[in-house]
């Protein structure tokens, strides 16, 4: 199949073949702003409806599987304007490492060594992603929480049309939806079993996401109402460090076991699915090819 290339001789003809996803795009920020977030009482908690759910149901149900506004043409075009979105908010993170240098030196090892544990999702994520079918888009969709910086990283690794970037925008774009439900949800109950201090709570609520920080940090604070601004403080600091550990942790632990996981489990899951396996026949091709 002929990859779209998606390049134009100059801005103009740009703005004339994508016009629409631009209007779009504004339209639906300025509805979804409007509607603002949304809090729903959960028991002692809360779960939080932030705008970024209201664009993301917009920008589904106008695609061409729904209402079909957009052409195929366009939701591919659309998917390579993504990087270009975000790039302020890796700037943004960049600025944030540089004026918490003092954070990152002052806060425990608790805090600093914290993204480490994230890692322990990937022995359950990727398996569970190659049972339901996933090939190499299990590589970029299981290798972190999948937010701004990991979406940056995973397209300037293998490119914006690997099946590792298409991975890492689903989690990406689902992260956005229910991420948030989520978050709020499994704070308020693991609040409420009592088994975590409220600070480790705080402390987990950081996770490299500005907004499942929100939603977790909001559902706790309500629990604790007179530890909120500990709580919040704890959260902020891990937030910071994991935006700043978490894109390292990734390049240098997370992506390389993925991968390597992948080449050992894949064939393994192809087996079981009755089908080709695509590691196998990638190795194959390049003995080939070194030959």
């Amino acid at each position: 199949m002929k990859k779209e290339a998606f390049q134009y001789p100059s801005l103009k003809a740009r703005m004339k073949n994508e016009y629409r996803i631009i209007l779009a795009a504004f339209v639906f920020i300025l509805i979804a702003d409007s509607i603002g977030q949304i809090e729903i009482p959960l028991g002692p908690g809360k779960l939080i409806l932030f705008p970024i759910f209201y664009a993301l149901i917009l920008g589904v149900l106008s695609g061409p599987e729904v209402l079909k506004f957009f052409r195929k043409k366009e939701v591919k075009a659309a998917s390579k304007l993504v990087i270009v979105a975000i790039c302020p908010f890796i700037a943004k993170l960049g600025i944030n490492a540089g004026a918490s240098i003092e954070v990152v030196l002052s806060a425990g090892p608790a805090l600093l060594l914290q993204e480490i544990g994230n890692l322990g999702t990937i022995f359950l994520a990727l398996p569970f992603a190659l049972l339901l079918g996933l090939k190499r888009e299990a590589i970029g969709a299981t290798h972190s929480i999948n937010r701004e910086s990991n979406l940056a990283l995973i397209t300037d690794i293998f490119g914006p049309d690997s099946p590792e970037a298409r991975g890492s925008l689903s989690i990406y774009v689902v992260g956005g939806m229910v991420g948030t439900i989520y978050f709020g949800f499994l704070t308020t109950m693991t609040a409420a079993a009592g088994i975590f201090h409220p600070y480790a709570l705080g402390m987990a609520s950081g996770v490299g996401a500005g907004i499942l920080m929100a939603s977790a940090t909001a559902s706790i604070t309500a629990i604790y109402p007179d530890m909120a601004a500990e709580l919040s403080a704890l959260a902020s600091t891990s937030e910071t460090l994991s935006g700043l550990t978490g894109i390292y942790v990734a390049i240098f632990i997370g992506i390389p076991l993925c991968q390597k996981l992948y080449t050992w489990l894949e064939p393994k899951f192809a087996k079981l699915r009755h089908e080709p396996s695509e590691a196998l026949t990638r190795k194959a091709e390049e003995k080939v090819e070194e030959a």
